[in-house]
């Protein structure tokens, strides 16, 4: 049994609220069977509203900033790409089609992107354009973070944190809505949002973000390339994206490996 798993078991003791085992998405044709423990009290819906909220934030707060870019030449290739990568997500889950999808490009010099829990897409110019990025590895990025999004691994690093709270406080602070149980929860999405994905996790992303960009009519060669600037990039002082997400030649290896199970859907796919 996983660490997980155990988690998970001694939480559910202590709330009398069962650990589901789940699949988020479908396998698809690079094929993420790994089954996934969520918390049954912390709901989908609940991780995407707290996850809206902080991210509907940072929007205000750029466009009070004035650097919420909306009309320039990247801003409109962010867009469409998107809209691209987002047709296909209901290949991994078809409730992926009734996301309230959003993207948003921030004029700043940080190196960052994310796709958050519901669909909630963000990019920093800074990656764009220190990296001199093309769409096709504009749409890697986008994929691997939508692939986040699509598996719920938000809410499986939720489920992790809740187990090890629970664990620490006993079940009193999440049997009401009290100002401990409000603590508990901002607590839980901090830890669970901003520390780095689980090799596993990244692993899926990587994939399943690579046929989601296959299927939308982008090329899959250009994870390589783009990881190959990400590790030149990280060689000096790495960028906040590679806090979360490391670039390894094990990680390129495994994209190679896994490019010709996708190029037949990139070959067959529309490219515009």
């Amino acid at each position: 049994m996983g660490k997980l798993a155990v988690v998970c078991a001694v939480g559910a003791g202590v709330l009398l609220a069962g650990c589901q085992a789940v699949n988020t998405t479908s396998g698809g044709a690079v094929g993420i069977e790994r089954k996934q423990y969520m918390f049954s009290m912390l709901s989908s819906q609940q991780v995407d509203q707290m996850y809206a909220q902080s991210y509907q934030q940072t929007v205000s707060e750029a466009n009070s900033k004035g650097a919420l870019d909306k009309t320039s030449a990247n801003a409109k290739r962010l867009q469409a790409i998107a809209n691209r990568l987002i047709a296909q997500a209901p290949v991994f889950r078809p409730d992926a089609a009734q996301w309230n999808w959003e993207v948003n490009l921030v004029k700043s010099d940080e190196l960052n992107a994310n796709c958050g829990p519901g669909g909630k897409i963000i990019f920093y110019s800074g990656i764009i354009d220190q990296l001199k990025l093309s769409d096709d590895e504009i749409a890697a990025i986008m994929g691997h973070e939508i692939a986040h999004a699509l598996r719920e691994h938000g809410r499986e690093s939720m489920s992790k944190a809740y187990g090890v709270e629970i664990a620490k406080q006993g079940a009193g602070a999440l049997l009401g809505l009290g100002q401990d149980s409000l603590q508990l929860a901002d607590t839980v999405v901090n830890y669970s949002l901003t520390l780095p994905n689980s090799r596993s996790n990244e692993n899926e992303a990587d994939l399943i973000g690579l046929e989601l960009a296959a299927r939308a009519g982008y090329n899959p060669n250009a994870a390589i390339t783009l990881w190959q600037k990400m590790a030149k990039e990280s060689q000096d002082a790495p960028p906040e994206f590679m806090s979360t997400h490391p670039a390894s030649s094990s990680r390129i290896a495994a994209l190679q490996a896994a490019i010709p199970k996708v190029l037949p859907l990139y070959e067959q796919a529309p490219k515009t």
